[in-house]
């Protein structure tokens, strides 16, 4: 791999934007400075009226393999990831068979070794029943991200609802925890109260049976727990105001022992959107009213929320097609994510610095990834560079998740992603991604 070097780019990192020159080189970033003598025999990039982020740690997707691989694959969507700046991923346990072993997750990391185009790493499964199996992930903190917890519906065996297991795991684990919070109760009673007063349910009933309550009670009981055991827990996708009571700003992101993530389409969309996205915006938990949406973007801004992602989770158009009940819930996001947010910073609403804290320093701090998530000397060179003047369309053409579609088809963004590099290689350029490049597993700093 040859040497690069980017001259007088903006260079966005740790709260500053600074003019630089970087120098890249045996997968790590070797300088930083002005006026850098190109004597390397390194590739030379114009960086002139650009700005170099870190690449993007998304700490919440469904790439779906194995076992469901007719809508999405890992090669598929970690391609779609570097064609936005995404050069991390934290990949979910609920495939088909699930991660539920030590075995079937590792078998995870043997396909992505061979397919992933981003550097990537997989959550331990957990169900009511295979407590001994997840904690045998202590002996291996340092290469695995963290335990997945569905503290609320699931496919297949992954809704944990048995009050001695989890327990046990929040009592025993010595990794990061990350909890799915919907309580599976309320969610039945809202949606039997609404059957009995409706003939058709329709999306936008959607965030009335999944609605704040669920939220709230099933992200208290985790708080709950881990403050009983000391445990490092992680609360993903928080949708609502009600919950944003259980986190503080009061203390830096390294000493929290509690930390939480809101996901761009909870940033972007509100339940005004079911009239003319319907289905294609039903996830779990749902999309829900402005005023939630508000609340979202100001403890973004205030640090009660501390990471942005996206919980990508692609379905076929089918799957996400007919009626209300049948259809699927997710949404394809990990390609678009950091458009979305330029977007949010050309309306005015975040600053580049803060964009950046929350999309790449805030992953690896939150999950203490080693030597990435920031653009320091000696750090692997994960970096994305985007060009602020030039917009970019979401069309069928340029989509590249395996499913084929977008909610966000038609929606012009600001500003393009130029190119993408992952460990020093340029992956994604010129509206191409470098499919035979494969990324590394991501490690951790963890005693």
């Amino acid at each position: 791999m040859s040497n690069i070097l980017i001259k007088n780019v903006q260079i966005v990192n740790e709260g500053k934007i600074t003019v630089s020159d970087i120098l890249i080189g045996d997968q790590r970033i070797l300088k930083i400075e002005r006026g850098i003598d190109n004597k390397y025999n390194a590739r030379e990039i114009n960086g002139e009226n650009k700005y170099l982020l870190p690449g993007v740690i998304d700490d919440q997707v469904h790439f779906r393999e194995p076992g469901l691989t007719h809508k999405a694959n890992i090669h598929s969507e970690s391609m779609a990831a570097v064609a936005g700046g995404t050069t991390s991923f934290m990949e979910m346990p609920n495939t088909k068979p699930p991660a539920l072993t030590q075995e079937l997750l590792e078998e995870k990391y043997s396909i992505a070794a061979q397919s992933a185009v981003a550097n990537y790493s997989f959550f331990m499964g957990t169900s009511n029943d295979n407590a001994d199996e997840v904690l045998k992930t202590n002996d291996n903190k340092e290469n695995v991200c963290g335990v997945k917890i569905f503290m609320g519906s699931s496919t297949g065996n992954m809704l944990v609802d048995n009050h001695l297991s989890l327990d046990r795991i929040f009592r025993e684990s010595e990794l990061l925890i990350a909890t799915h919070c919907e309580d599976e109760r309320i969610i039945k009673s809202n949606l039997e109260k609404l059957r009995s007063t409706k003939s058709m349910l329709e999306a936008s009933d959607h965030p009335i049976i999944r609605d704040a309550e669920a939220c709230f009670e099933s992200s208290l009981m985790a708080v709950q727990l881990a403050k009983r055991n000391n445990t490092r827990l992680h609360i993903l996708h928080i949708s609502t105001a009600k919950e944003l009571q259980l986190f503080t700003n009061l203390i830096p992101l390294e000493e929290k022992r509690i930390t939480s993530e809101v996901c761009v389409h909870h940033l972007h969309f509100t339940a005004d959107d079911y009239a003319t996205l319907g289905n294609k915006i039903k996830c779990n938990p749902a999309i829900k009213s402005k005023e939630n949406k508000a609340a979202l973007w100001e403890a973004l801004l205030d640090d009660r929320l501390d990471i942005i992602a996206t919980d990508h989770a692609p379905h076929s158009i089918e799957e996400k097609s007919g009626d209300y009940e049948h259809a699927h819930a997710g949404l394809p996001l990990v390609q678009h994510s950091l458009q979305l947010m330029l977007h949010q910073f050309q309306q005015g609403r975040i600053s580049l610095e803060k964009l950046v804290e929350k999309m790449s320093h805030a992953p690896a701090k939150c999950f203490q990834i080693r030597d990435r998530g920031f653009i320091r000397e000696g750090y692997f060179a994960d970096l994305v560079l985007v060009d602020l003047n030039q917009p970019y369309t979401v069309n069928k053409e340029n989509i590249l998740y395996k499913c084929g579609w977008s909610p966000l088809e038609g929606f012009t963004f600001p500003a393009t992603i130029a190119m993408t590099f992952v460990n020093g290689y340029p992956v994604y350029e010129n509206g191409r991604v470098d499919a035979s490049y494969t990324g590394m597993r991501l490690q951790f700093n963890r005693n």
